[in-house]
């Protein structure tokens, strides 16, 4: 290239490369998400991955920071606030332990919660939406009427501090349905013995509705005690019960549940409050089922709903 031609070209690029760069689009900046869990079993890491997966679908430059924190609650709030030197935009909590930390520590960022019981977790936390464990009763029963078509009566023990308004409004929904629930109030422990004798001659099934008095690892062996010698089947809350001697007990996707957080997480980026978003429960549900207790029971179930669970305890 000849001085003259290398002289020209020189002067043309100088004066449009400013006009270029006016144009060009700025680089995208990174959006930032905190994860915040309160331990790392299998259902809270699931329930991780499925949040990152529906994230980063919508937001290919989105950074996150983790923290775990194995129980240890003496740790929570200051691990919270360690997290937002990255200045993250949202929080995503996993477990009531993360949540009611990071509702705490970092009250001005807004929350997205997974793995917490219900909505009351979340009543006074107003930079707060998420998705939670607990079953509409409606699910829970029609599931049972599913699985044990031929039972009308249904036991509950429950403590009325608790449970009161929640038990009136189950047995209201229930007879809805064409069933009637036979509740057994226990105030102590030690009410739990001759309350389970009443439900005895009225139940057909006891369900484990979720109540920190009446179900909890202390109460566990009485309870399925009961039914294995009555031969009342107990729907139980979770696979450790069903693995322990409960008929079944619906389950959870916790993938799904952590993809749903993520579908939340999404709106409120693009703007919407937290509060604007009302708490949503888990759209997908399994079962678990164990046929030796089945078996016990003389219950008999179709080979189709025994294809179809989640986990078969033989």
């Amino acid at each position: 290239m000849s001085t003259f031609r290398r002289f020209l070209f020189g002067t043309i690029f100088g004066c449009i490369a400013p006009a270029l760069a006016a144009t060009a689009p700025p680089a995208r900046a990174e959006t930032r998400i905190a994860i915040f869990a309160s331990n790392n079993s299998p259902p809270y890491q699931e329930t991780v991955r499925g949040f990152k997966q529906a994230v980063q679908r919508a937001v290919p430059n989105v950074v996150f920071e983790e923290r775990w924190l194995q129980g240890d609650a003496g740790q929570a709030e200051a691990a919270a606030k360690q997290l937002t030197a990255s200045r993250p935009m949202l929080f995503f909590t996993v477990g009531s332990l993360a949540t009611q930390s990071a509702a705490h520590a970092v009250p001005g960022i807004p929350i997205v919660a997974g793995m917490i019981l219900n909505a009351g977790e979340l009543k006074n936390v107003p930079n707060a939406t998420g998705v939670v464990l607990e079953l509409p009763f409606e699910t829970e029963l029609r599931w049972l009427q599913r699985l044990l078509p031929d039972q009308k009566h249904v036991g509950v023990l429950y403590s009325p501090a608790e449970n009161q308004a929640r038990v009136t409004e189950a047995a209201r929904l229930a007879k809805s349905l064409g069933l009637e629930v036979h509740a057994q109030k226990v105030a102590t422990p030690r009410e739990l013995p001759e309350a389970m004798k009443s439900l005895a001659n009225q139940a057909g099934v006891l369900w484990g509705l979720t109540d920190t008095l009446m179900m909890n690892p202390q109460t566990a062996q009485s309870l399925l005690l009961f039914s294995y010698r009555n031969r009342i089947p107990f729907v139980g809350l979770s696979r450790s019960w069903v693995k322990a001697g409960a008929l079944y007990a619906l389950e959870r996707d916790y993938p799904d549940m952590g993809r749903q957080c993520g579908e939340l997480a999404l709106k409120v980026l693009q703007g919407k409050p937290p509060r604007s978003l009302p708490p949503e429960t888990p759209r997908k549900i399994g079962y678990t089922i164990n046929l030796k207790t089945a078996q016990h029971m003389k219950i008999e179930f179709p080979a189709a709903l025994v294809k179809g669970a989640q986990e078969v305890i033989e």
